[in-house]
């Protein structure tokens, strides 16, 4: 399973570089400069794109657009510093347990915060 990780760990490395080592070529760059944001906005439109690519039912699509949305997503995890490994501590967390117990208990959490 490891290895699988490790293109993740490689594709944030070099956000975490662009972001601290701006470059006016530099995609990554020009959206931390737009601020959070555009950051968000780049996310909710992959997420919007990843649903109407499988809701069209193309395998191929629906793995761009969900490459696309992975990548805007770990530039959101870098902005706030945020090393792939906690949302890989997050599903360990969660492996084994009932979906629907797992959200009753965030809900819960969030009830008492």
């Amino acid at each position: 399973m490891k290895e699988h990780n490790d293109i993740i760990d490689a594709v944030y490395k070099v956000i975490q570089e662009r972001k601290q080592n701006p470059s006016e070529k530099s995609y990554v760059a020009s959206l931390y400069a737009k601020g959070l944001d555009k950051i968000l906005g780049k996310v909710g439109e992959e997420a919007t794109e990843v649903a109407i690519a499988g809701k069209g039912g193309q395998t191929d699509e629906v793995v761009c657009e969900v490459a696309d949305l992975w990548f805007h997503t770990l530039v959101l995890l870098s902005y706030y510093d945020l090393p792939p490994e906690r949302i890989y501590a997050e599903l360990q967390r969660r492996f084994g347990t009932s979906g629907l117990e797992e959200k009753a208990s965030r809900t819960g959490r969030q009830e008492t915060s």
